[in-house]
């Protein structure tokens, strides 16, 4: 095996592709990155699996000679990563353990292990399916949902999102227990053609972990329009590029229905400035953390007025005031003031409208004049 490629292109996509290596593999091989040189193509393909999530690239580099090796994550990336900006000449010795890295007055050599030992990526199975999602509704759907996703890996299934297809919408819905972030959107018919064999279908229920999302989501960025292929079975799901591919398990279980927990209706609205209420929520924020990150929020009817108050004692208290519209009685409420900030940045639009019932039963928080989002969240119990 021989190719040489620029610098530049094999750091970024080393970097990419790197993200699915594990971080604490089981097997020496997990910590390798597998490198494809393909003469017909004239190209480098590089792929990292975890045994959960793979990622898979390919660019155009010169082959000499055709060959395939795999070779350390970390340490061929920070060799490559610090290389000067010209040409690398990437060779294998006879033997296929010895690889040489050439560039500028540079010369390193590392060892590598056998392809052999790399695990195979996981296939679509015959009763998998195809379908096309556009790129700009699932950025709209990562960006509003990825953030309430649980970290708990005891609660697996809340680890992910929840996508949900049908021929006319895409829904994305993700909760952690305390608050459930939910957006539709339309589905956008995408002009791509049918994958021969395939069966292609927009009807979809899935939940995706969130780490592979993250990585679609940088993925989707560089293409920011059109449309992605998406071919899944009951186990696995791919996401596939011109010229990368995302390979996820998809989480086991039934996730729960969280249609359910949003009230159907309210006795209170406020409707606020977005950025107006976001800035002094910031604010107050800073002596929220001091104590126990609660920020209690006043409204008052006939003032048309609500307010933001944190006490932290024996160390500073804080007051934000600022103008809504609100209909229904006074009340107070309090809640996490992160969990509030996350909905906040997340929601689309200038004015926001919050709806309440009382001070113990969820709120929701939703967008006007913008995308279908609904952010619900639990109110903290104050003790006076």
């Amino acid at each position: 095996m021989r190719l040489v490629c620029p610098q530049n292109q094999l750091a970024a996509n080393l970097a990419l592709v790197g993200r699915a290596v594990a971080s604490r593999p089981t097997h020496p091989i997990l910590a390798n990155i597998r490198l494809d040189a393909d003469g017909s193509n004239q190209s480098l393909g590089m792929t990292a699996f975890d045994l959960n999530l793979g990622i898979q690239v390919s660019f155009p580099a010169q082959v000499v000679e055709a060959g395939s090796i795999t070779l350390p994550a970390k340490l061929l990336n920070d060799i490559v990563s610090r290389l000067p900006d010209e040409d690398i000449t990437l060779s294998v010795d006879k033997d296929n353990t010895m690889v040489s890295i050439v560039c500028g007055s540079g010369r390193y050599q590392m060892h590598g292990l056998p392809v052999e030992e790399f695990p195979e990526l996981p296939q679509i199975g015959e009763d998998g399916e195809t379908t096309y999602l556009p790129v700009e509704s699932m950025l709209s759907g990562l960006a509003s949902t990825l953030f309430a996703t649980s970290a708990d890996e005891t609660k697996r299934i809340l680890t992910g999102v929840h996508l949900t297809a049908s021929a006319d919408r895409l829904e994305f819905a993700a909760t952690d227990g305390h608050r459930l972030s939910v957006l539709q959107t339309g589905f956008l018919d995408a002009d791509e053609p049918p994958v021969t064999g395939d069966t292609v279908t927009t009807n979809l229920e899935v939940t995706i972990p969130a780490r592979a999302l993250r990585e679609l989501e940088r993925m989707l960025n560089q293409q920011t329009e059109g449309a992605i292929a998406v071919k899944f079975d009951q186990a696995n799901m791919i996401f596939q590029s011109a010229n990368q591919i995302l390979i996820s398990r998809l989480l086991d279980g039934t996730y729960p229905n969280y249609r359910q927990l949003i009230p159907s209706r309210f006795d209170r609205q406020v409707t606020l400035e977005r950025k107006l209420f976001l800035s002094a929520l910031e604010r107050i924020a800073v002596l929220a953390d001091q104590k126990n990150n609660i920020v209690k929020i006043s409204i008052d009817s006939t003032g048309q007025e609500v307010s933001l108050s944190v006490e932290a004692p024996d160390v500073a208290a804080g007051r934000e005031s600022l103008p809504a519209q609100i209909s229904g009685e006074d009340v107070e409420i309090a809640f996490n003031v992160k969990y509030l900030l996350d909905g906040l940045k997340a929601l689309p639009s200038n004015e926001i409208q919050i709806q309440m019932n009382n001070p113990t039963s969820p709120a929701v928080l939703v967008p006007i004049g913008a995308s279908k989002m609904t952010y619900l969240l639990m109110p903290v119990q104050i003790r006076n």
